[in-house]
């Protein structure tokens, strides 16, 4: 996961006051709009003492709107994704709107979550209550439709409810701009700092939720906003190129299935076979144990599907739809699941082979191949912080972004954010390009190697119970900087202190970059090793593997946490 949400830390049962607790859950009750919320903390009440440490929790703060806007678990309290939480959350961002001039509608969009459909109506009810037009999608559609619309439409912002590829039992709210605040760079882009700040200050300095104007459930759009979305994702594919191509692929149970599969009929492909235990959308997710592309065993459906079909290429989306995973058959009726890496220097060599000018921008956690493609075939490179939000803003002439957690935004010019629906438009481009020539997606990864050697990416992920363990970490690998790293000399340290919590070691041919994570109490280490192929290209990825493991295991002992 690459998007930043503030993490909250809960105070232990034994600590808790419960006379204050009572009385801070019954002030609560009291302006809390909905009924269900209030009869779900009133039999917490009934359960005390025993629900002391998970009322604490409900109240250990407020959910905090950050870049991202909001994400957390659906449960009655101000540490929850709720009726109460998202009119504050909507009161926040219309006051805010209203505080910066702007003057046009916002757009609302909403995932088939459960609570989605409620939150995205609430939103509705505060922005016409305001005296603001509310704009909302004709049904459960992909975040990129919603970010699409909003300059589209010439909204002031737009808000989808969506917690992307959480667990069923979240909700969230993301933010983007209009051009009118966002400027070029950022129309159809999540917001940055200051915006995430300030809308929080609004939120803050709101009196009791009664009091909050509410006005209708908006203006529910008709099709015609997904249609040309369709229109303009299908125009990323040359109408001149092959479209013979077998693919299948999954939504996993979310809201992308319908929209992949129109968006690739209308570019000329044949319909992908979708994994029929996921192609409906499904609140529970009943098939995976985490829904996100990434996690291990989450696409195995989808790769017997593939082999069972015999197919060229197998495709992915997160249940928003905002990013996608990509498998290839491998032989033998078997198939691997590429890395975001693979994926996004794949779609980057396409651009470059079609000759599509501008700047290619990845982040500073994604491998370093693309800086050598653009210097190698003279392209102009950028490289951002993690996240999205600061890749759509790398410059006027992006041509492409691309971020390791699967995120691609292959169109700027229309859609400056992370689309998995055109992203896999382009891989189905590709896909179909090779299988003209007898080829396979796998192959071009083979050819890149072979020009610019192999690139081997891997992480050490260290989950812990306490933050100030992340901090110690961080703190030990300032203290004691290493001069080499698998027997390489570091060339570069660099600390990206105090504008972020990261640090960055470089050798000749091997990186890592170390951040706190900002989703979850993880401390990440991102490695890279580089190998010269020398004609043995087998060789040179089992060379690649082993120094990783061999880097994994440095990185380890430097942060002093167990491999």
């Amino acid at each position: 996961m690459c998007d930043h949400f503030p993490m909250k830390e809960s105070a232990p049962a034994n600590d808790v006051n419960l006379d204050a607790l009572r009385a801070e859950v019954l002030q609560w009750i009291t302006d809390d709009p909905d009924k269900s919320s209030r009869d779900e903390l009133y039999r917490l009440l009934d359960a005390l003492p025993d629900s002391a440490e998970e009322l604490g929790e409900r109240f250990a703060g407020r959910l905090k709107f950050g870049t991202a806007g909001l994400r957390g678990p659906l449960r009655a309290g101000p540490n929850g994704m709720n009726l109460a939480v998202v009119r504050a959350a909507a009161a926040g961002l219309a006051n805010w709107l209203d505080a910066k001039g702007a003057e046009g509608p916002v757009v609302i969009g909403y995932d088939a979550r459960h609570g989605s459909r409620d939150f995205a109506a609430e939103t509705a009810r505060v922005v016409t209550g305001s005296g603001r037009r509310a704009l909302v999608m004709p049904g459960p559609l992909p975040t990129p439709v919603t970010a699409y619309a909003v300059t589209k439409l010439d909204g002031a912002a737009a808000v989808q409810v969506t917690a992307s590829h959480n667990p069923p039992q979240d909700n969230g709210y993301k933010v983007y701009l209009g051009r009118e605040l966002g400027g070029d760079l950022g129309a159809g882009a999540q917001i940055v700092p200051p915006a995430d700040t300030e809308i929080e200050a609004a939120i803050e300095a709101l009196g009791p939720l009664s009091e909050i104007p509410l006005g209708d459930e908006g203006e529910t759009l008709d099709e015609s906003v997904l249609e040309e979305y369709l229109t303009a994702v299908a125009s990323v594919v040359d109408p001149d190129d092959p479209k013979r191509l077998a693919s299948v692929a999954t939504p996993m149970h979310g809201v992308g299935g319908r929209t992949l599969v129109k968006a690739m009929e209308r570019a000329g492909f044949p319909a992908p076979i979708l994994v029929p235990e996921q192609a409906d959308p499904d609140a529970d997710f009943p098939t995976v144990a985490f829904p996100n592309p990434e996690e291990p065993g989450a696409i195995d459906l989808l790769k017997a599907l593939a082999a069972e079909e015999g197919a060229d290429v197998a495709l992915a989306l997160d249940p928003d739809a905002d990013r996608c995973s990509v498998a290839v058959p491998v032989g033998d009726g078997t198939w691997r699941q590429l890395t975001g890496n693979e994926v996004g220097v794949l779609l980057a060599d396409h651009w470059m082979r079609k000759g599509r000018k501008g700047t290619y921008a990845t982040t500073i956690v994604s491998t370093t191949q693309l800086k050598a493609m653009c210097a190698k075939r003279g392209f102009k490179y950028d490289e951002t912080l993690t996240g999205f939000k600061w890749l759509a803003r790398a410059g006027a002439d992006l041509a492409f972004a691309f971020e390791e957690a699967l995120g691609y935004c292959v169109a700027p010019e229309f859609l400056r954010d992370k689309d998995g629906v055109s992203a896999s438009l382009v891989v189905a481009e590709i896909a179909a390009g090779q299988a003209a020539r007898m080829a396979t997606l796998q192959d071009r990864l083979d050819e890149l190697a072979e020009e610019f050697g192999v690139y081997e990416t891997g992480q050490l992920s260290i989950r812990v119970d306490d933050l100030s363990e992340i901090d110690a970490c961080m703190k030990r690998l300032r203290a004691h900087r290493p001069t080499s790293l698998l027997d390489e000399p570091v060339s570069d340290y660099l600390d990206r202190l105090p504008d972020a919590d990261v640090v960055t070691i470089t050798t000749a041919n091997a990186r890592v970059v170390c951040r706190p994570s900002g989703t979850e109490p993880k401390l990440k280490a991102y490695l890279e090793v580089r190998e010269d192929v020398g004609g043995d290209l087998q060789g040179a990825r089992e060379r690649a593997r082993a120094s990783i493991e061999a880097l994994r295991a440095e990185v380890a002992a430097l942060l002093g946490v167990p491999h």
